[in-house]
Formats: structure tokens, C-alpha cells, sequence
């Protein structure tokens, strides 16, 4: 198969399923996929089996999770325009604003839908203040119980999202009962909360029972359905982005460009300076490049055996979460394609993009 493309291993995807299975099975949370991370729809005939339903960012997230992902389907976003809020309301089950504001706003069009509030505890587990919600000025849900407290017979739930790549239960422990203390009184009166997502269960050595517990005790307290909404945390480790050595070259450092590009296809790794995930190996430190114009356009260093060449292939790991839904044609490099293996090991190409879809995206 030509490179680029993304490869969606259901093999490696089911695991985490698994344990979202086992989560909502015993602590009676329900799971919503977070489809600002991740939005493959080939892959949902499998996800819907293990989850409960979708989660939104915009309209068109909430139309995806309607038509492609059986069961619910709650829309969010941090706001609402006049010109979409009935077809947010025709494609969902529950609608979440962000501020008193917009409950306000679209207090009578709403009536009769299942309504909820975002809630910014003020507290998170980011360690970057560009994603963190809790960050000062943060525009992200309603703070003050004081606001809240007027609007609660327009609502039937909240939506607490501040967690961020957190594998510490002990953390998440501790920021759910600040949670519970300072706004207990009003999760009382609600029927459902939503946890959001961002807390990293499905990694390995993550007590999954003493969160069950944690869940369950939650919600029996407070007589209230929870939610979730992983993202990173259903879709980890079961995708690379499969990619070929172009050219190599010696500048000070080995170095190898590849037929990809971070700032078109996996753009967190700019954004947030990261570097890319690759199994390694051997003495041979190699520079790992994107073929865009951009100076910065490095995948990271990482070893191997042997001398990388021209034609070589190369597997960038862990490549589903916030790539596929950021990629862009920057400098018209050539959109990776998906492909997806199967459970019996067969692997098939779900989508190539052409010259035509560039022309498509512009005018």
C-alpha cells in the first residue's frame, strides 16, 4: 500500500474497548467517544459495540455521531450559533451549553430537549496551559455556584471536563471530591453528570477498579447517571501512521525525510513540541523529518539497527488521537491515506485523497 497512511489496528483497538466494556459494566458509568479526538467513522461498528455514544464540538461532530454511531449522541459546544441550534437540536439527545449566556439565549428554542451546563471546577491535570480549561480567563463552562444556582430548573445535568492525560487515579480522586465539595449541593439536583474525558484509564497499570469504585460511589451519592468521555483513552496505541524514507542526508546529525508531515498530519506534535512515538532499536541515531517547507517539521530522533536509505519503512506510533481530525494540506503534501485491519488480520484501504480533494478544500 503507498505511503503515507494511516493504519487503524482493530486488534490493537479492541483492548481498550474491552476495558471501557468493563468499566461501564461495573461501575455503571455510561462511555460517550470524545469526536474531537477522534472521528474515523469506519472503525464506529466496532466502538459502538463497547460504548454508549458520542460526544460533540460543533455541529458537524454532532451530525457524525447521529448518522455513524448508534445510541446517544449529547452536543456540545463552547458556542452555539443562531443559524445551527436547530439542527443541534434536530441531531441530538442532549444538548450541553457552555454559560448561563447561552442556556439563556436558547432558553425557548431548547424547551422540551434535555439540557446541561458546562462547569469549570478550576482545577485540572493539564500540563499545558494551551489545553488547559482551568487556565486563568478560562472561557470554558460557568464557575460560580452563586450563577448556576438561578438557572437550575432549565438544566438536568452538568458537564465537569477538566481532566487532561491524567494516568494518576489518586489525582482524579482528589479533584472529584473538590468537585463534590464545592458544588455537591447543586449535582444533587441533577439527574446526569458528565466527567468528560482526559482521564487515561485504559493505560497500562491503571487501576480500573478503584475508579469503578470511585464512579459508583459518586453516583449512588448523588443519585445521578454518570458519563464519560474518552478520546486519547479509547483509541491509544491502536494506530501508526505508516510512512517511507525519501532522502537522507548528514548535517551535523543523520537525518531522513519522509513522505509525511507533522504540521499537516500529526499537528499536536508541533503545537505542543512533542516528539513522535517509533519502536526502537540499535546504535544508529537518526532525525526523523517531515518533507514540508517548514524548518521545524521534525518527527523527533530515535534509534535503529541499521543505517536508514531511500525506500525504507518507517511506523510512527500511536497516531490516531488528535491527528486524523487536525490534518491539513499544508504545502499540498499528499493527505495520508486510511486503512484499517481487520480483526482476522486482513487489511483494507478505507480512503485515499486526491489532487481533487486539495482543490476541494480551497476555491
Amino acid at each position: 500500500m503507498q505511503t503515507p497512511y494511516y493504519l487503524i489496528d482493530k486488534a490493537r483497538l479492541l483492548p481498550n474497548m474491552e476495558k471501557i466494556a468493563w468499566l461501564r459494566e461495573h461501575s455503571g458509568a455510561k462511555a460517550l467517544l470524545a469526536l474531537k479526538c477522534f472521528a474515523t467513522w469506519s472503525v464506529f461498528d466496532l466502538m459502538s459495540e463497547y460504548m454508549d455514544g458520542t460526544t460533540s464540538s460543533s455541529l458537524y461532530e454532532v451530525k457524525l455521531g447521529r448518522e455513524k454511531f448508534p445510541g446517544e449522541t449529547h452536543a456540545y459546544s463552547v458556542a452555539w450559533a443562531d443559524h445551527e441550534i436547530d439542527e443541534v437540536l434536530e441531531n441530538s439527545d442532549k444538548v450541553i451549553f457552555n454559560t448561563v449566556g447561552q442556556l439563556t439565549r436558547f432558553e425557548e428554542v431548547s424547551r422540551g430537549h434535555i439540557r446541561g451546563l458546562r462547569v469549570n471546577p478550576g482545577v485540572s491535570t493539564s500540563g499545558f496551559d494551551l489545553a488547559d480549561p482551568a487556565r486563568p480567563f478560562s472561557r470554558l463552562g460557568e464557575h460560580d455556584p452563586k450563577d448556576i444556582e438561578p438557572v437550575l430548573d432549565q438544566i438536568t445535568g452538568f458537564m465537569f471536563h477538566n481532566n487532561c492525560e491524567n494516568a494518576d487515579f489518586d489525582r482524579f480522586d482528589a479533584m472529584l471530591g473538590s468537585i463534590e465539595q464545592r458544588f455537591g449541593h447543586l449535582i444533587r439536583r441533577m439527574d446526569w453528570i458528565s466527567l468528560g474525558g482526559g482521564i487515561h484509564f485504559t493505560g497500562e497499570g491503571y487501576p480500573l477498579d478503584k475508579l469503578s469504585d470511585r464512579l459508583k460511589r459518586f453516583a449512588d451519592q448523588n443519585q445521578v447517571q454518570v458519563y464519560l468521555e474518552p478520546g486519547e483513552a479509547a483509541i491509544t496505541k491502536s494506530t501508526t501512521l505508516e510512512v517511507t524514507v525519501l532522502d537522507t542526508l548528514y548535517n551535523g546529525k543523520n537525518l531522513a525525510i519522509v513522505d509525511s508531515s507533522i504540521e499537516a498530519h500529526m499537528l499536536d506534535l508541533l503545537i505542543y513540541r512533542e516528539s513522535a512515538k517509533m519502536d526502537e532499536s540499535g546504535d544508529q541515531d537518526w532525525m526523523v523529518c517531515g518533507k514540508s517547507c517548514l524548518a521545524g517539521d521534525i518527527f523527533g530522533e530515535f534509534r535503529f539497527p541499521e543505517a536508514l536509505k531511500a525506500g525504507d519503512r518507517l511506523s510512527i506510533q500511536d497516531a490516531a488521537g488528535y491527528t486524523m481530525v487536525k490534518k491539513n494540506w499544508f504545502n499540498g503534501v499528499k493527505m495520508p491515506a486510511i486503512a484499517i485491519r481487520e480483526l482476522d488480520g486482513s487489511t483494507r484501504l478505507v480512503r485515499d485523497f486526491t489532487y481533487e480533494d486539495f482543490t476541494a478544500a480551497l476555491s
